[in-house]
């Protein structure tokens, strides 16, 4: 925990990948006291910025996130967690995760 360096609002971007398949479930934000509660628990608590409150993931949909592996990057200024998706998946569209959208080919034009 001492690693973790939190931006001027007290928040660390926190990365949910999917253990089995490797896809990038979803981008979200945690402070000090969700990223103890998720470490704690093994469940994925994040700081929901826009109703700036708690939210463990799932409470609402169902589709829980359980951890098992975290990790932060050489800064401390990001973590990555490897998790078990229950339910439908990550994403509130109801897509498995919320990178389903793609800007097409590199190089290609418009």
């Amino acid at each position: 925990m001492d690693g973790v360096r939190y931006d001027a609002d007290g928040l660390v971007p926190a990365i949910a990948q999917d253990l089995v398949t490797g896809k990038v479930l979803m981008l979200a934000y945690m402070n000090e006291e969700t990223l103890r509660e998720t470490l704690e628990t093994g469940r994925m608590v994040y700081w929901s910025r826009s109703r700036q409150e708690r939210w463990a993931k799932g409470d609402t949909s169902g589709d829980r996130q359980w951890v098992r592996e975290a990790r932060y990057d050489c800064d401390g200024d990001t973590l990555l967690f490897l998790v078990d998706q229950d339910g439908a998946g990550a994403c509130h569209t109801g897509e498995f995760t919320c990178f389903f959208r793609s800007f097409g080919e590199p190089g290609a034009q418009p």
